[in-house]
């Protein structure tokens, strides 16, 4: 019975980790795609192996954390409680996967497990606080991050940069295998220029997938591990699942990320990038389980926000002039144009906060990232509790 049990944990890991390669791809390269630059196809090959760089390298202290040090007591990942745990999980980043939103992995898998733990009295409240307050500060550290990047240094970058997204329809950046060795091609109209911000888009992505797997491979794999079943056999098995998840499922997030939610600028999504992976990275270096999309977020309105006070000193705040804060600021640059010094701007040129974002996605996305944990914790916690054949 054992044996069958640990058979059905591993195929809902795997479950897990094929909806975890779809929540996870989209916000990595949505940009990216949604501005054909890369093909579906290439987003997917590389968000799986720099997802599993990510895992095998940093990922295991992540797993530590959720699979060792969340719950007092290890014993209560039976093979039973470990596949409704998993179940839950994976369900509920289905529902996101299945509406096209990228779900918080994290979160969702956090509140499965602890949901167990508080129904057994094994939860281990100092470690998830940790990782609570870490979830309030990651966010806000992001923002003001990306607050004073988009003051002082947003238009300077932009001008560096100049990335344009390719609107024809055609991918920039291609495969060509007529030969022996397949070997990259680029648009024939392409400039150098175009080449590299091409690639910094695409390296930008790449960066988003490791920081990806260094945090998420732990949610699929975790509570298995709780169990002592070795830990490199189950990152294989997650990131092998993750892979098949990039590949099929991610195709939605894609869409979405990278068409349905927002017009955000290449420049705007890559300093958003570099900043909301730094933070998960570093926070997965301490064992801290992190939401990417949640710090995503707060870096875009922060960097918005910090792009918007350009139009006023810190003499004019002073003297209580009025600035208007947008989102949508990260659209007023144009190609070839001087960058502007603060205070030479005029409100009026910022554009409104609904040039960037489509209204009835963005409320779609917010809701279903906030109503997918709590399907995950609250179905984990009614199980555990009432449900007899899973009482510890």
């Amino acid at each position: 019975m054992s044996e069958v049990l640990l058979v059905v944990g591993l195929l809902v890991a795997a479950f897990v980790g094929y909806n975890i390669g779809g929540a996870t791809t989209g916000p990595a390269f949505g940009p990216a795609v949604g501005a054909n630059v890369i093909t579906k196809l290439m987003a997917a090959a590389l968000m799986s192996v720099f997802f599993f760089l990510g895992a095998i390298t940093i990922g295991p202290n992540v797993v530590d954390t959720l699979g060792q040090e969340l719950v007092t007591d290890t014993s209560i990942f039976t093979l039973r409680s470990n596949v409704a745990v998993l179940f839950f999980i994976g369900g509920a980043l289905f529902v996101g996967n299945y509406a096209g939103v990228p779900a918080s992995t994290s979160m969702t898998a956090v509140g499965a497990i602890s949901a167990l733990g508080f129904a057994t009295g094994e939860l281990d409240w100092s470690v998830l606080g940790e990782i609570v307050v870490w979830w309030i500060v990651a966010p806000i550290i992001g923002f003001w991050v990306a607050g004073v990047v988009g003051r002082y240094f947003y238009p300077r970058i932009n001008e560096w940069i100049a990335i344009e997204g390719n609107r024809e329809g055609r991918q920039m950046i291609t495969v060509d295998r007529s030969g022996a060795v397949p070997r990259l091609q680029f648009g024939d109209d392409a400039t150098r220029r175009e080449i590299t911000g091409a690639f910094v888009v695409v390296g930008i992505g790449c960066l988003m997938g490791f920081s990806s797997g260094t945090s998420n491979i732990a949610n699929a794999i975790a509570p298995i591990y709780g169990t002592g079943v070795d830990m490199i056999p189950l990152i294989l098995l997650g990131s092998a699942a993750v892979t098949v998840g990039c590949f099929t499922i991610a195709r939605r997030t894609l869409d979405t990320l990278g068409n349905d939610i927002t017009n955000l600028p290449l420049t705007a999504a890559i300093v958003v990038a570099v900043i909301s992976s730094t933070i998960v990275v570093g926070l997965s270096w301490i064992g801290i389980p992190a939401s990417f999309v949640v710090i995503a977020t707060m870096s875009i309105i922060g960097l918005g926000w910090g792009r918007a006070t350009r139009t006023t000193t810190l003499s004019d705040a002073a003297r209580g002039e009025e600035t208007r804060v947008s989102v949508g600021a990260l659209t007023a640059e144009t190609e070839g144009e001087r960058s502007p010094e603060i205070g030479e701007e005029e409100p009026e040129d910022i554009p409104k906060a609904s040039d960037l974002f489509d209204p009835a996605t963005t409320a779609r996305v917010i809701l279903m990232q906030n109503v997918v944990p709590v399907i995950s914790t609250v179905g984990a916690f009614l199980t555990f509790q009432f449900v007899p054949i899973f009482g510890l």
